[in-house]
């Protein structure tokens, strides 16, 4: 703890050279609205349907389809004595097969960013694939009404499975343009002017630089988190409404009913963003948020000689392959990213499976825990950045401190492997859970993906975007498959999957994100003039 929290006694970080030569010599300016807006698309896509309802149905269904494991095939509904179903070639626990679907959903993603990845750099393209994995998210919100009966499992999986790559796809995209924004907020720009004068040092520009690309990042997450919040509130009417309570009939009908209805948020905000700034209703409504109407067309690159669209993702990532290699401390920060991305994404996974089956698929139970979770959640970021931004703290030591607490939770649910007293088996552990999430782990999705910015060279920043998101996508889908497999193997034991997990966790610690910053100044200077990396030729995107 205290080795985290000295971070204001550290040498200052050091400033890419790129930031001062160039900067991308980029002449827009981050407006307001296009802040705000920014902000606003992550109420919309806020992973209540793709992320959060949709999974917890998609299981809901196989529950009430599958049969007693102990008894003949689907002679006896499931029970204390577990719960099965035939897929992909045999008998599996339907933990098991959410977590199994989970990796299929991962490695196809991996497969487009992979393909599709690249395009954030090069020409218009960014906008539009983010535009149509947006209206594929809704329209598969939309889907989920027509699947509310066991019997229709089957389209559910192809549901969830079409629910998360839309999700994390748009997300990605999303993602990829927050160190835009900041490197071209008014102040960012006015503080380079000042280096570039002799005005000011390069060590208070690097803070003020890094400060900035943390400040978007977590305040986008804040203004999800409050969003979402009334959005469950309004949830709890709509399952009133339909009793929930009253029927499992009910219940699985309004697990459906609350997809289709997050999905519906994406126009609402549409909207409500529109009356607020007087856009253009028709264009606002038509591309579902105001991200994709007031998102500055920043500079991006041409295709290099010999390359296509389709050919550009695999060679840059090559490329970055062949030519980083050299960058040790950045590749460090990719296994540590690798790591702590599997670990995480999937013990959130495995403890989603544990909160179905403790609360019983209770959507009004998991939509009450949802609105503790997201305000703790809200608090967590916006405390974690009030603190980073009044000691200067920095973003490697932020990082740090939630991997500690990425362990606590790793280790909460081991204990559960050889106890039923402890370690996500009651519901009051599922309640004291998303408090826990929220305020101490949720502030990683918005370092790690700063963290990120802070490591790549600058130049090539949406080149390292895709390579890490790759990575990140690789360890999400790994991690589930072989914790479907560790269950299974283990007679059905839902928490062995965490003595995988917190065994990974041990090679967090050989980062030096210090030398890795050094190394990119380095690369940059050495590698400027390689045709994988030039930044020169540049176009209206």
């Amino acid at each position: 703890m205290s080795d985290v929290l000295k971070s204001t006694n550290e040498e200052p970080e050091k400033l890419h050279i790129d930031d001062l030569a160039s900067d991308h010599s980029s002449e827009t300016t981050t407006t307001r609205k296009e802040l705000w807006s920014y902000y606003l698309y992550y109420v919309g896509n806020n992973g209540l349907s793709g992320f959060n309802f949709g999974p917890s149905q998609f299981q809901n269904l196989l529950f009430l389809a599958g049969y007693d494991p102990t008894q003949e095939p689907f002679t006896a509904p499931c029970n204390d004595n577990g719960c099965v179903l035939p897929y992909l070639g045999r008998v599996r626990d339907i933990n098991s097969i959410v977590l199994l679907t989970n990796g299929i959903s991962f490695a196809i993603q991996a497969l487009l960013l992979l393909t599709i990845g690249a395009w954030a750099d090069y020409g218009r393209w960014r906008p539009n694939i983010t535009i149509f994995f947006t209206l594929l998210a809704v329209g598969v919100s939309f889907g989920w009404l027509g699947v509310d009966k066991p019997e229709q499992w089957r389209a559910g999986t192809a549901l969830y499975i079409l629910g998360l790559i839309a999700y994390q796809c748009s997300l990605t995209f999303w993602t990829a343009a927050f160190p835009g924004l900041a490197r071209d907020l008014p102040d960012v720009k006015q503080s380079l002017c000042e280096v570039n004068a002799s005005e000011k040092s390069v060590q208070d520009h690097a803070r003020l630089a890094s400060l900035s690309r943390n400040r978007v990042s977590n305040i986008s997450f804040a203004v999800c988190s409050l969003g979402e919040v009334i959005i469950l509130a309004v949830m709890v009417g709509i399952l009133k409404g339909l009793k929930s309570d009253e029927s499992t009939q009910n219940n699985t009908k309004a697990f459906s009913v609350l997809i289709a209805f997050s999905g519906g948020v994406w126009c609402m905000v549409a909207i409500l963003f529109t009356f607020l700034y007087e856009a253009e209703p028709t264009m606002a409504v038509l591309c579902a948020l105001p991200w994709f109407f007031f998102e500055r067309r920043r500079s991006g690159l041409t295709l290099p000689p010999g390359t296509t669209y389709l050919t550009i993702g695999f060679m840059q990532v090559y490329a970055a392959l062949r030519e980083c290699m050299k960058l040790r401390q950045t590749f460090l920060y990719l296994l540590f990213y690798f790591l702590m991305g599997d670990v995480l994404n999937t013990t959130v996974t495995v403890i989603g499976t544990l909160q179905n089956s403790v609360v019983a698929y209770s959507t009004l139970q998991l939509t009450l825990l949802l609105i503790v979770g997201i305000v703790a959640q809200g608090l967590g970021i916006y405390l974690f950045w009030l603190v980073q931004k009044k000691w200067k703290i920095s973003t490697k030591a932020m990082v740090s401190f939630n991997a500690f607490w990425i362990i606590i939770l790793t280790i909460w649910g081991l204990i559960g492997v050889h106890t039923d007293k402890f370690g996500f088996k009651h519901v009051w552990e599922i309640w004291l859970y998303q408090v826990f999430y929220g305020l101490m782990v949720c502030p990683w999705y918005a370092y790690s993906q700063t963290m990120i910015s802070e490591v790549s060279p600058s130049p090539q920043m949406f080149l390292f975007f895709a390579l890490f998101s790759v990575v990140g996508k690789t360890s999400a889908f790994i991690g589930p498959f072989v914790s479907s497999a560790i269950i299974t193997a283990s007679g059905n034991n839902d928490n062995m999957p965490f003595a995988f997990l917190f065994g990974l966790l041990f090679f967090l610690w050989m980062v030096d994100v210090e030398k890795s910053r050094v190394e990119c100044e380095e690369f940059i200077m050495a590698e400027g003039d390689r045709a994988a990396f030039k930044t020169h030729d540049l176009v209206a995107a």
